[in-house]
């Protein structure tokens, strides 16, 4: 539970890995998640590292692995469902899953290579024939009186209604054709190119074919057309063939004859019906190599995953000078070390090794890495605060406490109890099937979002019923649950109204509190329900949601700032409490608390009686920088005073702020050795014993932490000290602090300004 607030116990560890196990070792431990390794082989490049051929041998699968998985996805084929997570393979095994790899990317290349090889054929043998069937109607109009589609006067003798296919044949070698296919997107400029480059020496006739055919390129289908240019010579024959290179035609040879033509189309037909039967037997075994693929793939992309993981944690360790054994150094949780131990011994008996490995602590002067435990609940969370930067070793974590902060300052913005029992709802169904398949693993981002976030969610819809409740807000109406504290009766019973006069004259009245028994008091929970009814209630909502928000906001940051007390405490930096958590708080407190104190003293000051005296708060606080306060009745005896007194000392905490802790520092490292010797006496006769120091002091080392302890040496400490680096640090802090405290608190009026928009926006809907 410690580490929920506050991050793990860190020490550096020394692993000696014997050869043979170490990759058993390793596989242990990373399936456990218990350690973060460091590389002993800083100057060595990646690729002259021991391990590097087996890493290489694992990309190799990977490119395969990906290979497969394309094609089972295109192939639109199941993948098996549940949970897999199998173990790393053993080295002797990796060579048998490589093996097993490329066989199926040989078998799958092939079989696919020559199913598109047949789907070629079968696209072209299609063209062909609605190449003949068409063409065979161009030719045919002549029987039918109709000319072609496209003339020209020096072709006019083709115009004849009686010319037959024979008469073409006279025109011999002066006379020929070429026929083919065009997308249709291409026809009208394939036609004026024709006529351009060519002068008018050809026909061009064309009709698109009914159905859609499979672009070859793009494999999506197209419309195309089929098209017949008669030309004149051998020269415009080479241009039209080059002109429909260029525009990427399929063209296919013409027949000479009906005769030929007919035994051509016989031809196609029955090479059609072979390659349509030869096509579904290559589908379907090529179907059955990606079934049984599909069995497998998935383990294998995790254990070849894993292969490579402990490849590259194996290239990081160092070896000894005998080259059997393997030194490694790792980052674990003090009370993880037994786990540790654990691990290796049993990846040393399933390795089989006659040496075990073993463990041993080791001091270390450099910053352990932060390691904070989730669980399901606290992850978004914990996520949202690394969003802004991960906390020091062992520093107070702050997630614990945006486990109410965040959704609660969201419900501030959105109070409604009905869009909050939704928004839970909703949450709560994510929560209960959370272990579901399908909603865990699904490739839409914006619902992977939702789902990682479900108790964020709910967390929200909750607050945001609370503060529904407390709003009296459901679907922007009020509920009248305990009845009104308002009674209208009582303005009538005083006189103050008239049943004839005041309801006929007076589109709008107003209740008056001041009157006996109009109000009777607060209504038991949340805001009271005539407000909903009241003209007013817009402007009375925007004061009440202005001053709360300016109040949660200064009581979050101060607490923010209290947290720091436990990291000045844990680190034993107690001139930290002293040099800048209190001119902080001081800072914080003496001018925007002392806004808090103004809200809630005018709240508690001033009734319904005398409203109308009640001074703006605003103008106080503006005449409090500007030690103004003539002409303005104060709220208090004495508020003049204290005003200057809290600037004065809020004036005074900033340069306390920026040199305090950079001064105190330089003193005590460069002349203060007298106070640092009797600092050091004064910790030792603190502790209650002598037993109690040495275990302290061992601790210490073997916990290999910084916490910037005043018994180091002074000559260590006058290496580690540069005046220069604290003083920009503590100057960087200090502006960042007295500006983020008047931001900040603007920032929080955004609570109030979304929930008023809020407000609005279903009050006119």
């Amino acid at each position: 539970m410690g580490s929920l607030f506050r991050s793990e116990e860190m020490c550096l560890a020394q692993m000696f890995l014997q050869s043979g196990s170490a990759y058993d070792c390793i596989s242990e431990l990373g399936e456990m998640g218990l350690v973060e390794f460091r590389d002993l082989n800083p100057s060595v490049n990646l690729f002259q590292r021991k391990f590097v051929t087996e890493i290489k041998r694992c990309e190799e699968m990977e490119r395969i692995l990906g290979y497969l998985l394309r094609e089972i996805k295109r192939a639109d084929i199941p993948l098996p469902e549940g949970e897999v997570n199998p173990i790393a393979p053993q080295p002797k095994h990796i060579l048998v899953i490589m093996e097993q790899l490329q066989r199926l990317e040989v078998e799958l290349s092939e079989v696919t290579r020559n199913k598109e090889k047949l789907q070629k054929n079968l696209l072209e043998l299609t063209e062909y024939t609605h190449m003949l069937r068409i063409t065979r109607n161009f030719v045919h109009r002549s029987t039918e009186r109709e000319p072609l589609h496209a003339q020209h006067e020096e072709f006019s003798f083709l115009e004849d209604s009686m010319m037959e296919y024979t008469s073409m044949q006279r025109l011999g070698a002066k006379l020929g054709f070429i026929s083919g296919l065009i997308q249709r997107v291409k026809i009208e400029a394939f036609e004026r190119m024709l006529w351009r480059v060519c002068k008018g020496y050809t026909i061009l006739s064309y009709s698109e074919i009914d159905e859609y055919l499979e672009d070859p390129d793009t494999g999506e289908p197209t419309k195309s057309v089929v098209f017949l240019v008669s030309y004149w010579g051998e020269q415009i024959g080479q241009k039209v063939k080059k002109i429909c290179d260029c525009y990427h035609c399929h063209v296919y040879p013409y027949p000479n004859s009906n005769e030929e033509r007919n035994d051509v189309v016989e031809g196609l037909r029955t090479r059609i019906q072979d390659l349509h039967t030869v096509l579904h037997r290559t589908e379907d075994y090529l179907r059955q190599v990606l079934n049984k693929a599909s069995e497998s793939v998935y383990t294998w992309v995790i254990q070849v995953k894993k292969m490579k993981a402990i490849y590259y944690i194996l290239n990081l360790c160092s070896f000894d000078v005998t080259n059997k054994c393997l030194i490694a150094e790792v980052w674990c949780p003090v009370n993880d070390l037994s786990t540790l131990r654990r691990a290796l011994e049993e990846g040393s008996r399933k390795s089989g090794a006659t040496v075990p490995s073993f463990v041993n602590r080791i001091p270390s002067n450099d910053t352990p890495p932060t390691l904070i435990r989730t669980n399901k609940f606290t992850s978004g969370f914990q996520s949202i605060v690394e969003a802004y930067g991960v906390g020091n070793y062992r520093e107070v974590n702050p997630a614990p406490y945006t486990v109410v902060t965040f959704p609660f300052l969201f419900a501030v913005m959105f109070g409604d109890l009905g869009h909050g029992m939704i928004m839970a709802l909703f949450a709560l169904w994510m929560v209960l099937y959370e272990d579901n398949r399908k909603l865990k693993r699904t490739r839409n981002e914006i619902w992977n979002t939702f789902f990682e976030g479900r108790y964020i969610i709910l967390m929200m819809g909750l607050f945001s019923v609370y503060t529904g409740l407390i709003y009296n807000d459901c679907f922007s109406k009020s509920l009248n649950i305990f009845g009104s504290g308002w009674n209208v009766n009582a303005m009538f019973k005083s006189g103050n109204w008239t049943w004839d006069s005041t309801l006929r004259t007076n589109a709008i009245l107003t209740l008056d509190p001041i009157v006996p028994g109009v109000f009777n008091g607060p209504y038991p929970l949340g805001i009271d329900p005539i407000w909903n009814l009241a003209t007013n209630r817009l402007t009375f909502l925007n004061s009440y949601k202005m001053k709360m928000s300016v109040i949660v906001g200064i009581i979050h940051m101060s607490f923010g700032v209290i947290l720091g007390v436990f990291n000045h405490l844990h680190f034993r930096k107690k001139f930290n409490l002293y040099l800048v958590f209190l001119p902080e708080l001081l800072f914080l407190l003496c001018l925007f608390g002392y806004l808090v104190f103004m809200i809630i003293y005018k709240w508690l000051a001033f009734s319904a009686r005398d409203s109308q005296m009640a001074p703006s708060i605003l103008i106080h606080f503006i005449n409090m920088f500007l030690m103004q306060g003539d002409g303005v009745p104060p709220l208090f005896p004495g508020q003049v005073g204290l005003q200057v007194f809290l600037v004065v000392i809020a004036l005074l905490s900033v340069p306390v702020l920026l040199l305090g802790k950079p001064v105190y520092l330089y003193f005590l490292h460069n002349g203060g050795a007298n106070l640092m010797g009797m600092y050091r006496g004064y910790e030792r006769v603190r502790r209650h014993s002598e037993e109690e120091l040495s275990l302290m002091r061992a601790h210490d080392m073997e916990e290999g932490s910084v916490h910037n302890d005043l018994s180091t040496s002074r000559e260590q400490q006058k290496e580690e000290f540069d005046f220069g680096d604290v003083f920009l640090h503590q100057s960087i802090h200090t502006i960042e602090y007295c500006l983020g405290c008047i931001s900040n608190t603007a920032s929080y009026l955004r609570l109030w300004a979304l929930s008023l928009a809020h407000a609005r926006e279903y009050h006119h809907t």
